[in-house]
């Protein structure tokens, strides 16, 4: 069983791409893992943007990278890059935090326009992070993703079986292999 880390960039708790990883979280238990959710918003504001290193919950995160043996990194896509509450986070990270790590980049946006954001914004900085392995990232469009009054998440057929495919090749590349269900 593989730990994974699981980081939602997203400033807001209510967000689409914060419901979706932790959705996601839920197949990848299904598969054998254990995932600890590492929600952003949480750090301290003061921590993030003061650099303060030796802050309790900066120690935390960092620890928490340090023994996960995957990361997936959900974040919203504003003005074409990776959202600023997660790179104030990977900022304060030590220069090789994902050193030996398979890592999951995933985002989500209002618009196609910002597809590339996966591949020309987060990937170079995690790449520089010294992940061993970035698996296939995805981005999906938030009319993709929907929330019913009862609180349950759907995500659109097409972008559901996207989703788990990019799920199983994580999976997969953490050395497990994927149990053979719907992301959605």
């Amino acid at each position: 069983m593989a730990t994974v880390l699981s980081v939602s960039g997203s400033p807001s708790a209510s967000s689409r791409t914060n419901r979706l990883l932790r959705h996601l979280d839920q197949r990848l238990v299904a598969q054998g893992h254990e995932v600890v959710p590492l929600d952003v918003r949480t750090i301290p504001a003061e921590a993030l943007l003061g650099a303060d290193f030796r802050h309790p919950a900066i120690v935390e995160a960092t620890d928490l990278f340090a023994r996960a043996d995957g990361v997936v990194v959900g974040t919203p896509v504003y003005k074409a890059a990776y959202s600023g509450v997660l790179k104030a986070l990977l900022d304060l990270l030590p220069q090789y935090a994902l050193t030996g790590k398979t890592v999951l980049p995933l985002a989500t946006g209002g618009s196609t326009a910002h597809v590339l954001a996966i591949d020309y914004a987060l990937r170079p900085v995690l790449s520089s992070m010294g992940a061993r392995h970035i698996v296939q990232g995805w981005f999906t469009l938030d009319k993709d993703i929907t929330v019913g009054e009862d609180g349950r998440l759907t995500v659109a057929p097409a972008a559901g079986e996207a989703l788990g495919q990019v799920l199983d090749q994580f999976s997969q590349a953490l050395g497990h292999r994927p149990v053979l269900a719907a992301a959605s």
